[in-house]
């Protein structure tokens, strides 16, 4: 007898995870639920080459119309309003109801608004059309200010400053991306901005946001102003699990989940990307990731757990991240932030460094790493982490691979 998978959400976990269901053999219909009306596209070059202009719309879509692909219903433009887990039915906006045999919830996040009032000229970037918009407002031109020193913010940064835009960056902690890295590498990125003539000003936080588009005021904590025309916030993200509130399912910052994705408490109900939250062994308890790999690695785990269910696999993934600033690769495997001990093997001086960063905690494994411009450096550390091995051993290795003694050691 078919059966009938809803995926709700259209971005890259709800599509991969569609993806996986048709090619590995899911004995039914495949049907996707998105509440934007744009075809599904691709979000990690919204901060970067879209926002440039370097690529167009053509270049996000995360459908290459193979076979697997035209096994796909999509119904776009239809947000999910209820989720019916008695009944089996996804309850859209208009009141359709879609029933279901299995449901994966894939809706994600949404950026977090700015908490500060401006009239216009204040943009968060998390859609298509907000990177469509940011860019319309850096293409005429005038001072930028980024509040926020995460991914979203340094890429935004360098985008603008790539474009000939006079750009500062704000965060009130002490160094840029300090929430995922720590405090070892943040310091070493600062860097990064100030040689390419973006001012920074870490360590300082905004308190309001006054004025309009093109004429705006950004008041910090030490009583300066910045003037701005334009004003970027990427001070994180929300998961978009509002709709789930009255479903009876267990959500706290996002769907709760069992390590096969499943959501708690139910058979059918599953979650894959920046939504899910589920217990991970390294960490000690649940985690939710907003990053596109793990997005892409959930939604394969979760396809396995629907078309093999006497087979799941539980999902224990090696966290991986990148982040492209002013022609610089930066690689992060694990979460530094919950490491102490780090070794740092490479060079760190010159125009495009090359360096690993090497973490560790009191297990004496290797715990996380950072790479610079060193991409063959993070293939040999994601191999590691996910073996599990001696933080000793993966020095060795490194050194080996850099041809030299590490310095800076910790």
């Amino acid at each position: 007898m078919s059966r009938t998978a809803v995926v709700v959400g259209s971005s890259v976990a709800g599509i991969r995870t569609a993806q996986a269901l048709s090619a590995g053999g899911f004995d039914g219909r495949v049907l996707v639920v998105g509440a934007e009306n744009t075809e599904p596209y691709d979000k990690p070059p919204l901060s970067k080459h879209f926002l440039t202009g370097a690529w167009d719309t053509g270049r996000l879509s995360l459908l290459n119309g193979g076979p697997a692909d035209e096994r796909i219903e999509l119904r776009l433009g239809a947000a999910a309003e209820h989720l019916d887990v008695a009944d089996k039915q996804v309850r859209l906006a208009d009141g359709t109801r879609v029933p279901y045999d299995v449901c994966v919830i894939a809706t994600g996040a949404s950026a977090r608004p700015s908490p500060w009032a401006a009239r216009d000229g204040v943009h968060v970037l998390r859609t298509l059309q907000d990177s469509a918009a940011l860019r319309r407002d850096l293409l005429r031109g005038g001072e930028v200010v980024v509040v926020g020193g995460g991914f979203i913010g340094a890429e935004v940064a360098a985008a603008a400053s790539g474009l000939g835009r006079p750009v500062t960056v704000v965060d009130p902690l002490p160094d840029p991306m300090a929430r995922v890295l720590g405090p070892q590498v943040g310091p070493l990125l600062t860097g990064i901005h100030e040689r390419h003539g973006v001012r920074t000003r870490f360590g300082t936080a905004v308190v309001a946001i006054e004025g309009t588009s093109g004429d705006l005021r950004v008041l910090l904590d030490d009583g300066s102003v910045l003037a701005a025309s334009t004003v970027v916030v990427g001070i994180g993200a929300v998961p978009n699990d509002g709709w789930l509130r009255s479903s009876g399912l267990d959500i706290a910052d996002g769907v709760i989940c069992d390590e096969y994705c499943r959501a708690r408490g139910t058979q059918d109900v599953f979650a894959a990307g920046d939504v899910a939250r589920w217990p991970h062994p390294r960490h000690g308890g649940h985690v939710r990731v907003e990053h596109w790999t793990n997005a892409v690695e959930q939604a394969a785990c979760v396809a396995r757990a629907i078309v093999r269910p006497g087979e799941p696999l539980p999902y224990r993934p090696v966290e991986y991240v990148w982040s492209d600033q002013y022609g610089w690769k930066i690689q992060i495997a694990g979460s530094p932030a919950r490491m102490g001990g780090h070794t740092l093997i490479g060079d760190l001086t010159g125009d495009r460094p090359r360096a690993a960063v090497a973490y560790t905690d009191t297990t004496g494994r290797l715990g996380a790493a950072v790479t610079l411009n060193w991409p063959r450096a993070l293939v040999t550390c994601r191999r590691l982490l996910a073996a599990e091995a001696d933080y000793t051993q993966a020095i060795a290795e490194l050194d080996v691979l850099a041809d030299a003694r590490p310095t800076g050691r910790r």
